[in-house]
């Protein structure tokens, strides 16, 4: 985990119960203590992450895995950045007295490991080196605070609907690739709860990747290769590999030049279009389309948009028949991938025992559920109307059904949510477990079958 997402968990709030009663009145906005109480006692869906993490090994099939569940490390991280990694829990009613009682302000998900990850001291006192990941999701952490160099309306963690578009199309870039390349099904997306995406690959051959082999899916997406010293921060190859082309043509440059240019004003000013130019090689290109940009700017009395028609005027430059050079024929699809193309934290993919933070937990800093995202509709995924803790609770008060847990999850804004999760997610992936259960289960029995025969 970095730095960075423990810090997230920081309010000076106060962790002693878990029980505290809410008055039924307007509440405040944001992120509370008691709210939060109140949340992990009604509305956290802790038997849907249980049968999630299970994958079928939950005792009721003869071929599953009983010590499955509790082998996956949990890290709960509570007031005053207490940090408590490794804890374990052998079924649902377990994790959820644990929540309960701690009241974390936020819950990390790591790996699958050899043996219980709380009795790990215990086998290394042993000699033996036992304890060591076996399984994990194959995870991507995307975060808007990587696009402040190509965004203007906002910085750090700060996000709006002019620059939040930037999400969505990394969503549609990585979730196609996984599906269309790497031939994934189970995949979950979810808001951070602030300023990002996580994504979760489930299925049986993402979670038995290695190291190696998720260091080459993650080396895979690499394109964006800079850092903030450095002018030009992708070099495309001449001939582009398929999967950038598809990106390039279906979603990156109709992205770039229909909202992108005129959200984010890209060539509006000197200071804008000169991060532009020094994308160009050529000094006597930049020269010419400068001197061009600023006479303009002293005669313009054009209507049009002037990021649009300087987009154009670049783009016919560079790609008019007098530029023959290598370094220029890729100089327009380079602009565009740098703007655009998803800038994932590369380390997170690429390790077994990295945590994510788990899905419906709540955001410390913005009180924002941590909801998931249907990759097929993520243009309509509003980061602002994402529910939070205190509306939550009001919908609660608001109800008379507070002896039905499903029916008072349903009367809140998390039951749509909850409902996808579980719908378009969960029970597809189950039943593709216990598929995989069945078939390993009657192999073992044929080849019982077998081997007694002889």
């Amino acid at each position: 985990m970095t730095k960075e997402e423990v810090e997230d968990g920081r309010d000076d709030m106060l962790i002693d119960g878990c029980e505290a009663e809410v008055p039924i009145q307007r509440l405040p906005p944001g992120f509370n203590a008691n709210y939060l109480r109140v949340y992990y006692g009604k509305l956290f869906p802790y038997a849907d992450i249980f049968k999630w993490m299970s994958y079928g090994n939950d005792g009721k099939h003869p071929a599953c895995d009983k010590s499955y569940f509790g082998r996956r490390e949990f890290s709960f991280t509570l007031d005053n950045d207490i940090y408590l990694r490794f804890q374990s829990f052998n079924n649902a009613s377990e994790l959820e007295n644990a929540i309960r009682e701690k009241c974390p302000f936020k819950i990390d998900i790591g790996p699958v490991y050899s043996v219980d990850p709380a009795k790990r001291h215990a086998y290394a006192q042993s000699g033996d080196n036992v304890f060591t990941p076996v399984e994990r999701e194959l995870v991507f952490d995307i975060d808007i605070t990587d696009y402040d160099d190509v965004r203007y309306c906002c910085s750090g963690a700060d996000v709006c609907l002019e620059c939040w578009p930037l999400m969505t199309v990394a969503i549609k870039v990585i979730d196609s690739a996984l599906r269309d390349d790497f031939g994934f099904n189970h995949i979950l997306w979810a808001y951070s709860g602030r300023r990002g995406v996580h994504c979760w690959v489930c299925d049986r051959k993402a979670r038995r990747l290695t190291n190696e082999q998720r260091g080459a899916i993650a080396d895979y997406f690499r394109v964006y290769k800079g850092n903030e010293n450095s002018h030009k921060k992708v070099s495309l190859t001449t001939v582009l590999h398929p999967f950038l082309v598809r990106s390039y043509t279906e979603v990156l440059r109709d992205f770039f030049e229909t909202k992108l240019l005129s959200s984010q004003k890209i060539f509006s000013t000197e200071e804008k279009y000169e991060k532009i130019l020094q994308l160009i090689p050529d000094e006597s290109v930049t020269s010419d389309l400068r001197r061009k940009w600023q006479e303009s700017k002293r005669s313009s009395s054009s209507k049009d948009d002037i990021n649009v028609i300087r987009w154009e005027q670049l783009k016919q430059v560079l790609q008019s028949g007098r530029q023959k050079s290598q370094g220029l024929r890729r100089c327009v699809e380079e602009i565009v991938f740098s703007f655009t193309y998803p800038r994932l934290d590369m380390e997170v993919s690429k390790h077994m025992n990295h945590l994510l933070k788990a899905p419906f937990c709540v955001h410390p800093k913005t009180g924002h559920v941590c909801v998931p995202i249907d990759p097929n509709h993520c243009d309509e995924f509003d980061p602002t109307s994402v529910p939070t803790l205190s509306q939550l609770l009001e919908e609660l008060n608001k109800g008379d059904m507070r002896d039905d847990a499903d029916n008072e999850l349903a009367e809140t804004s998390l039951g749509k949510s909850i409902r996808f999760f579980r719908s378009s997610f969960l029970q597809p992936l189950l039943r593709s477990c216990k598929e995989e259960l069945e078939n390993s289960y009657n192999l073992k029995m044929q080849h019982s079958k077998n081997s007694m025969s002889w």
